[in-house]
């Protein structure tokens, strides 16, 4: 006869703690970023992270765009976040922050610095020796004071795994989905940024925008020729068809492509093709040859090889490590 006790329901595992570090004067569109991503997205998205921010002084901390906002939490806050989002700050960081940062790092926290954050992981010497996204117009004052720190000026992020640094603050949105990409796969990652409506998620290789020529014509931006792309993955497009549909050369496409992106057209769309390919990996039971349809791969073993290339691993082992 069966024993009647009640059994306990396994505890669902704690949310990844992200706290933003914040200060006076703060710029609102890296911390509205952040909490875009790691935030609450409604009981239709599983929720990984919880979001919070924190201050070497809390209370009310005035802001760039003219109004206060109220923190509450002190620099405590760190000594158990997963993640420190560095959202701005001073060049000159106290002792008081230098030390909770250092702390929550050795602790095992990943840092991720906005632009200039990136004083603060400088300072620690955690990007001796290391690459660093830096906003152009603050290498040559990370040059002056952190000479060990290998600078990148062109591309808008860098991510080492432990400390993640980002050049500009619009780039915030895109080192944050980057992080959901690589903790929880490319389809959660996709799912959030869709419910956010973001633009086409943008690798941490392309270009940031430095100051434009004061004469010639300006760029036009290359965002609805990536929309399209997008609409259209099975279709097997080719350089012209991207030019044609933007209305320039060839030549001047795959130039645009090199020096707002940094990467050549078909190098781009081949990146949405292995991440949608990842996505389909990861959710459904779709064959391979059906995937390398819908994603325009053509075949299986044009999938496959691709995947190979560019992942180190095979559709099907892929697939079991994510179902």
């Amino acid at each position: 006869m069966p024993l009647d006790f009640p059994v306990t329901p396994p505890t669902p595992p704690s949310p990844h703690r992200v706290v933003a570090l914040v200060a006076p004067n703060q710029e609102l569109y890296p911390v509205t970023s952040a909490s875009a991503v790691f935030g609450y997205h409604g009981p239709d998205i599983p929720q990984h992270y919880s979001f919070s921010l924190c201050a070497e002084h809390p209370g009310s901390l005035p802001s760039t765009l003219g109004v206060s906002f109220r923190v509450d939490s002190g620099l405590e806050a760190l000594n158990d976040a997963g993640t420190v989002v560095i959202a701005s700050w001073t060049l000159t960081p106290s002792p008081a922050v230098l030390h909770a940062v250092s702390q929550a790092h050795a602790r095992g926290a990943r840092i991720v610095a906005v632009s200039a954050g990136v004083f603060i992981p400088a300072a620690l010497g955690l990007l001796d020796g290391r690459r660093a996204s830096v906003h152009w117009e603050l290498s040559g004052e990370l040059a002056a004071r952190h000479p060990r720190v290998i600078l990148d000026d062109t591309v808008i992020y860098v991510d080492h795994g432990d400390v993640a640094t980002a050049g500009a603050s619009a780039a915030t949105l895109d080192l944050c989905l980057h992080q959901v990409f690589r903790e929880y796969g490319a389809a959660h990652a996709m799912r959030i940024g869709r419910q956010l409506a973001a633009g086409p998620h943008r690798e941490g290789c392309q270009r940031q925008y430095p100051p434009l020529p004061t004469t010639g014509p300006m760029p036009d931006s290359l965002a609805p020729l990536l929309e399209w792309l997008l609409s259209r993955l099975p279709n097997q497009i080719t350089v012209e068809d991207m030019a044609a549909y933007s209305g320039v050369s060839a030549r001047t496409l795959t130039r645009q492509f090199a020096d707002q992106l940094g990467v050549p057209p078909a190098r781009w769309l081949l990146e949405r093709r292995l991440a949608a390919t990842r996505a389909l990996l990861e959710e459904t039971d779709l064959p391979v040859e059906t995937i390398a349809t819908r994603v325009g791969l053509s075949s299986a073993v044009n999938l496959r090889r691709r995947f190979h290339t560019a992942l180190h691993t095979t559709p099907a082992a892929y697939r079991r490590a994510f179902r």
